[in-house]
This record gives C-alpha cells, structure tokens and sequence, in this order.
C-alpha cells in the first residue's frame, strides 16, 4: 500500500536525504524543510521504497502539496 507524504506547511526543500528507488525505514529522515528559519524535518512513517518524488532541495512548497509516494 502507497502512502503519499504531504508538506504540513508552506516553506522551502533545505535538504534533501533520499531519490526515486531509494528503499527507506520506518522513522528514516527523508528530508527538511526551512520554515520562517526554523528546520523541520520529515520521516518515512512505514517501511518502503520511494516510488515518486515531487520536489527538489531549493523548491518552494505550499501546505497540502504532495513531496514524495512510498509504496
């Protein structure tokens, strides 16, 4: 089963730790975001392999918007 990973808020990609086909672990960092100066980072909540990535370090992302699929 897919679970899509959605930005909780507006800001921008500061790091990016994983690609397209990369397995991943429940808890791994996946990435993190900058946030009115402040990093908040994001991990994989379920065992898996990123099967879709939608952003990039440097993009500017709104809340809701779709970051990556891990399937």
């Amino acid at each position: 089963m897919a679970e899509d990973i959605h930005c909780e808020t507006a800001g921008t990609i500061w790091k990016l730790w994983v690609k397209e086909g990369d397995t991943v672990t429940d808890g791994q960092e996946l990435f993190i975001m900058e946030v009115m100066k402040m990093e908040v980072p994001y991990e994989a909540p379920c065992d898996g392999v990123v099967k879709r990535l939608s952003i990039a370090e440097g993009d500017v992302v709104k809340e809701d918007d779709l970051a990556m699929v891990i399937g």
